[in-house]
């Protein structure tokens, strides 16, 4: 299967004076997190709150900044998360999609807004009664 990307929108919440950067970004499913190479955190004028530890694929465990919140848009959806700096693309993980209610399309190659909740995002919760 090949990689499918998205164009997003991102913007940093504590400074809405500086102009939303668009970039293209890995959608991927099996990873959580929204994650960001550095040059796009400084372009961002992202802080870091603290470190998180990750596993990356090759099994290695390493502290990485966590920054935030950001704005992610995609359409006519958006979502604020924390985010992850690693990394040498954007890489957007399962948190951001299912918090905008994406879908993505490997036979088309493509991320798209959920068609069965089209104008506004759709989230299932479970309340205790």
């Amino acid at each position: 299967m090949e990689h499918i990307f998205a164009n997003i929108e991102l913007s940093n919440r504590r400074t809405p004076e500086l102009r939303p950067l668009a970039v293209g970004a890995l959608a991927d499913t099996g990873a959580l997190m929204l994650c960001l190479p550095e040059h796009i955190a400084l372009q961002l004028d992202l802080q870091t709150e603290s470190l998180c530890e990750v596993s990356v694929a090759d099994g290695r465990s390493m502290k990485v900044p966590y920054v935030g919140p950001v704005k992610v848009s995609f359409e006519n959806r958006m979502c604020f998360v924390g985010t992850l700096l690693i990394g040498d693309e954007v890489l957007l993980g399962a948190v951001p999609m299912e918090d905008m209610d994406l879908l993505l399309s490997p036979g088309h190659q493509s991320v798209t807004v959920n068609p069965n909740s089209p104008n506004i995002p759709h989230a299932r919760v479970k309340i205790e009664h």
